[in-house]
């Protein structure tokens, strides 16, 4: 089975729905805001990936937090942060159960890679 999640209105989750969609890949869509978001979920990301690598620090929700939020993360309290602000997680993530394998952002060449 093959997940993809995000933001709905966020536009690489929009282009890697597309490429998905437009490449015949079968996958369900679970939007952060409408489907919620688990912690044993969150934390398993974290400890495959990195609370590093999951937590975006590029988008206005991260410069918007304030700044002692920011301070002295660890990956306790950036689970916490990812929680309370989903769209805090780098998106889209792609999650492919049968290869227990997850992906963050979106490239065509990567998912071209991937779905050979």
């Amino acid at each position: 089975m093959t997940e993809l999640y995000g933001i709905a209105n966020c536009d690489t989750v929009r282009k890697a729905r597309r490429w998905l969609d437009e490449h015949g890949v079968a996958y369900r869509f679970h939007d952060y805001r409408k489907d919620g978001l688990c912690r044993d979920m969150l934390v398993l990301w974290v400890d495959t990936l990195g609370w590093e690598t999951l937590l975006n620090r590029r988008g206005t929700t991260w410069r918007q937090l304030p700044e002692a939020d920011r301070q002295g993360l660890d990956g306790e309290r950036a689970i916490e942060l990812m929680l309370l602000h989903p769209a805090l997680i780098r998106r889209p993530l792609l999650s492919m159960t049968a290869r227990s394998h997850l992906e963050t952002g979106f490239s065509s060449d990567r998912y071209s890679e991937l779905f050979q």
